[in-house]
């Protein structure tokens, strides 16, 4: 694409080169060959007219120039179609200017971002579904005050030099003449008459043009049945009106049940894990010898946040793309689980990614390490009937046996843990339905941490619906090539020269079939092209172990070719293997054939990954799914595959409600953006909370540090729950009444607790107004400063939701709110001071489009505070972060720095705040459990009526 372009507003547009389809191959005629051959109406051969459109056009270069025939040699040479002129329209199949073809991809800082190509389906939230034709210049025309003031002075002056130039006198016909010039094409001076980009939409009674600063208006239109094109909107009249009415009705029942499960989850408490022995975390940590990506840092802090700072039971999805580093992630879960002296499990789909993995966690924290940590395999076979298998699960239920690795033998109902307090679950989509219910049971009040590079629909529904914590790795390990992928008919000159090739350069293939029938047959053919080729075969039927140790023999290169079913999709790591050839790949699901092409590619050396099909068998749904793994080749694409898989096969049901009819009329990404409005508008006070606030003020200890003494509290484990409640605690309130029962419990409280206990009180009162980060501005001439505290998720709505329950309408007096201009209504930034009274009216936009505007800004920016919400323990002073992007709170005079009484000066002007802040969310709270409880005794209630019902038409019938 061309260079990024900043538009208005700090929208970033740019424009993209159009599509090129999935490397092809040339014939042996020396025909080129269009696409990847992946389905005749897409990527077949060019048929004759084509091929005549193109000699025609490629006839009329010859004629306009000497050089041309040097240039459609180096074509041929390509293997390609276009010359760099002309392209292949796939709507149509005819050839077309390649700059027609150009996308766009259109975003801002706060992390909405848009990627379009002519011909794709989009949503506007006003008008519908239209399809996207092109981008254009249009004259501007909601021009601001200082715009229009400017064009005016313009066109003053224009009209004055044209009117010099006549020195004869000037009619007041040629003075209109002139002035009827401006605003038309002829007027190109972009002061007089501005241009703004804007992208063209068609739907079937108009063209709309939308202006880049609005294209947050639009989203890509994805359904189930996305095979099939969409019926385009009408402009005019009230249907698109009315469909989006009844979804919006829809989601917001659905919301009521999203809410009814956040606040079951919420009710859901386990002893957290211990921040004292953080730094032993910290030691294994620096074990590892590389250094991570920004996105590997993000999951490492989330998790953490998780299992450190949060009382509930970790359940967070981790989506990175394969060897992207997701399992360092667990590692270091792992690690801190046996840290604090309790046990862990790693669940893996297969038992070719189970020895993988025991393998790993042996190298980083077995007995062999400084760590010390006893690991055991368990896989199929090992059952309560055999030796070793009654061995190892005394040693798990004793707890000798520290961490578990294992297969579904791990969901076995003969094993019982001692003390389990992490889960970590690898490729969750591979586990079918009884295996996930027997999960269920046994994580209950258990941490549990998801791995997936292609999460299953609903699970991907799920997190991006808020369900469900999620953190995805999008940014890949240094020197990491994009594997270059092909999608072909089946040739078994494609197989020769693919192994060849790689061979050649020493290379080792995976060669895949979709069944054990299909291997003997593949292993004569390379046998044939390959007389004397090193092959090994791995799959499900060998005898137990074969697969495994077969691989093991392939890793140390004693193979040229390892043979195998899908027992090496997940987790098999061999970097020198750069070339994966998959048979009859249109048998396979989208995740899976991601996941084979995730096998290669795993050191600095360039891979090739060769998706072969049979023609006579190849379906819709299935050319589509190869379509995508075609198109998305880049790093980290994990997450957009699973994306387009959800549009191949459907949204499916979300918490057991039938949806996808819901998101096939409005598209599915604006279905899910609706989904989480109706979510925020039920919640109302939707300020996040934080795990833990990063205070660089002198205070007497941290959250980290908060100790009571052993001649205070005697009993060891008692003492650490009460830490544990002190330094969690979420408002001020629970705080007293933790105090007062230390006071009744064991006495007095020490001086050093009191002084602890005031810090404890500043963190509850951050933590619930969402403040992150709080230290000083420069000192003043009096040597005095302000105290800044930051809260990336705070927005003027908040503000106007808590206002009138403030004492006359205002902020405490000394406490400002400073927001940044791309959160106001005004579109400047503005200070909200304390003491005077709030005009709520200002705060929030009127309904209609500007409220669209600000929730759908308000999707994206929630995104974009999480994340420096999570990054805010990284700061070692304020100078490091511009505070002028951020939605901030501001003390005057707050004393001196290394002054203790800023913590006193801050609770006084905070208490009120998160007071108000405290109770209204814990109403909310309060009544979606309501609604949750009365939901389940309805539930009750008519399945009794369906068991009576069929009881009285048993006994009718016995009459």
């Amino acid at each position: 694409g061309s260079a990024p372009r900043s538009g208005a507003k700090g929208v970033i547009y740019e424009v993209l080169a159009p599509k090129e389809p999935p490397l092809g191959f040339q014939d042996k005629n020396d025909r080129i060959s269009i696409g990847s051959g992946v389905q005749s109406g897409w990527f077949s051969d060019m048929d004759d007219d084509l091929r005549s459109e193109w000699d025609a056009l490629t006839a009329n270069d010859a004629k306009g120039s000497d050089d041309s025939a040097g240039a459609h040699d180096d074509d041929k040479d390509d293997g390609m179609s276009a010359a760099g002129e002309v392209a292949v329209d796939d709507a149509t199949g005819n050839l077309v200017a390649k700059d027609a073809l150009a996308g766009v991809r259109v975003g801002s800082a706060g992390g909405w971002s848009l990627e379009i190509f002519p011909g794709d389906f989009v949503v506007h939230r006003k008008f519908g579904i239209g399809k996207f034709e092109r981008t254009c210049l249009r004259p501007k025309n909601k021009l601001s005050a200082e715009e229009k003031k400017a064009q005016d002075e313009r066109r003053g002056e224009i009209l004055t030099t044209q009117l010099r130039k006549n020195k004869s006198g000037v009619t007041p016909e040629e003075i209109q003449k002139i002035r009827a010039k401006f605003g038309t094409e002829e007027d190109t001076d972009p002061i007089s008459n501005p241009q703004v980009t804007v992208l063209e939409i068609s739907y079937s009674d108009a063209v709309v043009h939308v202006p880049v600063d609005r294209a947050y208006r639009l989203s890509r239109y994805r359904a189930g049945d996305a095979v099939v094109k969409p019926k385009l909107s009408r402009v005019r009249g009230e249907a698109w009106r009315k469909a989006k009415q009844n979804v919006e009705e829809k989601t917001l029942a659905l919301a009521q049940e999203v809410l009814a499960l956040y606040a079951t989850r919420e009710t859901l408490q386990r002893q957290p894990f211990e921040p004292k022995l953080e730094s032993e975390v910290k030691v294994f940590e620096e074990t590892f010898s590389f250094e991570p990506t920004p996105d590997q840092k993000k999951c490492f802090e989330d998790v953490e946040n998780d299992m450190v700072w949060r009382n509930r039971p970790m359940d967070r999805l981790v989506c990175g793309d394969v060897g992207f580093g997701k399992t360092e992630v667990a590692l270091r879960g792992l690690f801190r689980a046996v840290a604090n002296g309790s046990q862990a499990a790693l669940l893996s789909p297969t038992g070719v990614l189970a020895a993988q993995h025991y393998k790993n966690v042996l190298k980083r924290m077995g007995p062999d390490t400084p760590f010390n940590v006893s690991v055991a395999l368990l896989r199929g076979g090992m059952s309560t009937k055999t030796k070793a298998g009654r061995e190892l699960r005394e040693k798990i239920a004793s707890g000798e046996t520290q961490l578990v690795v294992g297969t579904h033998a791990l969901l076995s109902n003969d094993l019982g843990f001692k003390d389990l307090r992490l889960l970590v679950v690898d490729e969750e989509q591979r586990f079918g339905v009884k295996q996930k219910e027997r999960l269920k049971l046994i994580s209950h009040g258990v941490d549990v941490l998801t791995l997936s590079a292609t999460p299953i629909p609903r699970t991907l529904q799920m997190s991006l619906s808020g369900i469900r914590d999620t953190s995805t790795i999008r940014s890949p390990p240094p020197m990491r090539k994009p594997t270059m992928t092909y999608v072909h008919e089946f040739e078994e000159e494609i197989v020769r020269n693919a192994i060849a090739t790689e061979l050649a350069r020493g290379g080792q293939c995976y060669y895949v079939v979709p069944r054990i029938s299909m291997i003997e047959e593949a292993e004569e053919t390379m046998n044939r092209l390959f007389p004397g080729i090193r092959i090994v075969q791995a799959h499900g039927r060998m005898q137990r172990n074969g697969a495994e140790n077969n691989v093991a023999e392939f890793a140390e290169g004693k193979y040229d070719v390892l043979l195998a079913t899908t027992v090496i999709e997940n987790g098999v790591d061999i970097p020198t293997v750069n070339t994966i050839i998959v048979q009859n790949s249109q048998a396979f699901g989208i995740s899976t054939l991601y996941q084979l092409r995730g096998r290669v590619g795993r050191s600095d050396k360039q891979a090739y990954a060769y998706f072969l099909h049979r023609e006579e068998s190849i379906t819709e749904q299935a050319s589509m799914r190869l379509q995508a793994l075609g198109e998305l080749t880049e790093l980290g694409s994990g997450f957009d595959i699973a994306n387009r898989d959800l549009e191949i096969r459907g949204a499916g049901s979300l918490l057991g409600t039938e949806q996808s009819g819901m998101a096939a009329k409005v598209g599915f990404d604006l279905y899910m953006r609706m989904l989480k409005k109706s979510i925020r508008q039920m919640r109302g006070l939707d300020l996040p909370l934080v795990p833990r606030t990063n205070i660089l003020l002198k205070t007497d200890g941290t959250p980290d540090t908060f100790t009571l003494s052993p001649e205070f509290v005697a009993d060891e484990s008692a003492r650490l729950s009460e830490e544990t409640k002190a330094r969690l605690s979420e408002s001020t309130t629970s705080l007293v009444n933790l105090t007062n029962t230390w006071k009744d419990t064991y006495g007095a409280l020490p001086a050093p607790v009191q002084r602890q206990l005031k810090t404890m009180h500043l963190h509850a009162c951050t933590r619930r107004l969402g403040i992150d980060l709080v230290g000083s501005s420069q000192a003043n001439e009096e040597g005095k400063y302000d105290c800044i505290l930051r809260s990336p998720g705070l927005r003027p709505r908040h503000i106007a939701a808590i206002a009138p329950k403030l004492p006359r309408g205002a902020l405490p007096k000394g406490i400002d709110v400073c927001f940044p201009d791309r959160f106001t209504v005004s579109g400047e930034e503005e200070e909200i001071i304390g003491g005077r009274k709030i005009d709520v009216q200002a705060l929030v936009p009127e309904s209609g489009e500007e409220e669209e505007d600000e929730w759908d800004a308000m999707d994206q920016e929630e995104v974009e505070a999480m994340h420096d919400i999570a990054s805010a323990m990284k700061v070692n002073d304020m100078d490091e972060i511009d505070l002028k992007h951020y939605p901030r709170f501001r003390v005057r005079n707050c004393g001196t720095p290394g002054d203790k009484k800023a913590v006193d000066i801050l609770l006084k002007l905070l208490l009120p705040l998160s007071k108000v802040v405290y109770e209204k969310q814990e109403g909310e709270a309060d009544q979606a459990k309501a609604a949750a409880d009365l939901k389940e005794r309805q539930d009750v209630m008519r399945k009794r009526k369906i068991a009576n019902d069929l009881l009285e038409t048993q006994r009718g019938y016995r009459k």
